[in-house]
């Protein structure tokens, strides 16, 4: 993800993804710079976040894991989840896609309050419990991609087909592996 994230500096209209989303940036003065806000802040989130659940610094570095969590739930509140439900209205695939990507932002915005919310309720188990299924969704910006690499790999189907799919991919596997974890109490 990284790797991804430095495709897109220096700034530019025309780098990567961007290529296929011309009518969006020449047409949505908006668009542009909200999709930087999404890409640039989405790894502050994924660094911050894989933090969180390491048992050592959650036991031993109690206030990293606190500085940790308040950089991934500000990232993803102030920038990362609004901007994500922005841009998920442009999304490629039409309605199936954007209404995939509208609902993964205002689920990942909702779990990262409600996170929040619980921690200073002190309900530690239910704020962790919130924060994984926060953090599944985080991840899927890496599920995706994977899931892209996969399905094209061995189906080839048409790219839109392949959008329309993946937007769905990319994160409701990992929420359901998530509430499995929880509900199994393995986490």
């Amino acid at each position: 993800m990284l790797q991804i994230t430095l495709r897109y500096l220096p700034v530019g209209s025309e780098v990567a993804f961007l290529q296929i989303k011309q009518t969006e940036v020449l047409k949505n003065s908006a668009y542009l710079p909200i999709f930087y806000i999404h890409v640039y802040s989405a790894i502050f989130v994924l660094l911050a976040g894989f933090t969180q659940f390491n048992p050592k610094i959650l036991t031993q570095y109690p206030s990293l894991h606190r500085a940790a969590g308040y950089l991934y739930a500000g990232f993803v509140l102030l920038f990362a989840a609004p901007s994500g439900i922005y841009i998920g209205w442009f999304a490629n695939g039409g309605l199936i896609a954007k209404t995939s990507f509208i609902i993964l932002g205002m689920l990942w915005f909702w779990f990262t309050i409600n996170a929040i919310k619980l921690i200073i309720e002190r309900k530690i188990k239910a704020h962790k419990n919130m924060m994984y299924r926060s953090f599944a969704l985080a991840t899927s910006a890496i599920t995706l991609r994977l899931w892209k690499v996969i399905l094209v790999y061995l189906f080839h189907p048409a790219p839109m087909d392949v959008y329309q799919v993946i937007a769905w991919l990319g994160w409701i596997p990992n929420l359901l592996i998530a509430e499995w974890l929880i509900r199994k109490k393995i986490i």
